[in-house]
């Protein structure tokens, strides 16, 4: 199968896009390079040195002999596009290709405004591109758990059945999104579902948790194919930035009282749900929703669990709470379902048996490269 990866340059894109070839896919890498744009703005870099696309292409087809077709555009290029599609003709769109990071969308009126255009417009360009001339391939777009919010009632997997007045449905679940970025995120869903009802094209919305890991089988091939690990204020992870912050000696910071509670999974995970997905793709007309996570856990949860392997490195680390940048609910009810991936066949990793292989032990490593001036948030809900 042809897998067209929109995004390959990005965190889970650079991990779908190796393992899918890995797998035998054909597939083509399209993406924008804007990531890599946005951390020179914000004078940010991961902490693993990360090579050039061509480079890791390039290397993969030396140790593996899979060749990687590359497309560099952006999708709301709507004539780039379209010509890259003709070009490769995919069966499977794989869409990473958005902005991803809420404080990044939270920053000022520039940043949420290109943020909702990028995403919400690539998006619409996507349906378009598949409606007009690759009506039967299958779209694979990465949705997020944090469209939901956090309700006071079980997160079922996209619908949920209503009874009202005596009458009964089953609809769309409610969305309570916390950032601009998770309300361009709640849009593409609307309009993925309403292109399928419409026209009857076929999409798969994953709605990921939080994913955390450097390795893969394959980016563990190489130092060429080593995939990103971000730990600032605007694009770092909770986790990634606790990893951090525990191999250079500063305080665990926890926002707020820390009871926030979400999704994760690993990324060995992530790539293995994108093949899962393309495997069993959604029948024609349908709109389908998993949710994409394999552990439940609180910011204060991470932490300590940080601590804990810490602890076997001989690392000494303090936890300290500092005020949230963010406006969200600290304590709260949060209960999701994911059980679809798993009756597919996920046989999911988990963060207590892979925490120092896939984080702790690259915090360490590369921990020269860290620069103090990222590690704390600079990004205001309230301002």
């Amino acid at each position: 199968m042809k897998a067209l990866v929109i995004g390959g340059d990005g965190y889970c894109g650079w991990a779908t896009a190796l393992h899918l070839s890995n797998k035998g896919y054909e597939v083509a890498i399209l993406d924008s390079l804007a990531r890599r744009h946005w951390d020179d703005k914000l004078g940010a870099q991961t902490l693993t040195p990360i090579a050039s696309i061509q480079k890791r292409i390039q290397r993969w087809y030396e140790l593996t002999g899979k060749k990687i077709e590359l497309f560099i555009g952006d999708i709301t290029n709507y004539d780039f596009l379209i010509k890259a599609c003709r070009k490769f003709e995919p069966e499977s769109i794989v869409h990473f290709g958005e902005q991803r990071s809420a404080p990044y969308s939270m920053i000022d009126r520039e940043h949420a405004v290109f943020t909702q255009v990028n995403n919400v417009v690539g998006t619409l360009n996507i349906l378009y591109a598949i409606k007009e001339e690759f009506p039967d391939s299958h779209l694979v777009k990465l949705g997020t758990m944090g469209e939901y919010g956090t309700p006071n009632i079980d997160i079922e997997e996209g619908y949920i059945e209503i009874e009202h007045n005596g009458r009964k449905d089953i609809l769309p679940y409610p969305k309570q999104p916390g950032s601009f970025y998770h309300l361009s995120k709640v849009h593409d869903s609307h309009n993925i579902h309403f292109a399928c009802k419409v026209w009857g094209i076929r999409a798969t919305d994953l709605n990921q948790g939080i994913v955390y890991g450097v390795l893969t089988e394959e980016t563990g091939m190489d130092e060429l194919l080593i995939n990103r690990l971000d730990y600032d204020g605007v694009f770092g992870t909770a986790l990634n930035r606790f990893c951090i912050q525990a191999t250079i000696g500063h305080p665990l910071t926890v926002y707020g009282s820390g009871g926030q509670t979400r999704g994760l999974l690993d990324i060995r995970d992530t790539v293995r749900c994108m093949e899962l997905a393309i495997a069993n793709p959604a029948e024609a007309g349908k709109f389908r929703v998993f949710n994409q996570f394999t552990e439940l856990f609180s910011i204060n949860d991470l932490a300590h669990m940080v601590q804990k392997a810490g602890a076997t490195m001989g690392l000494k680390v303090e936890v300290k709470t500092i005020e949230n940048p963010r406006v969200e609910l600290e304590e709260h009810y949060f209960n999701a379902k994911n059980t679809k991936l798993l009756d597919l066949g996920l046989q999911p990793h988990y963060l207590s048996d892979s925490l120092l292989d896939s984080l702790l032990n690259f915090a360490n490593k590369y921990r020269d490269r860290v620069d103090l001036e990222q590690v704390l948030p600079k990004v205001s809900w309230r301002r």
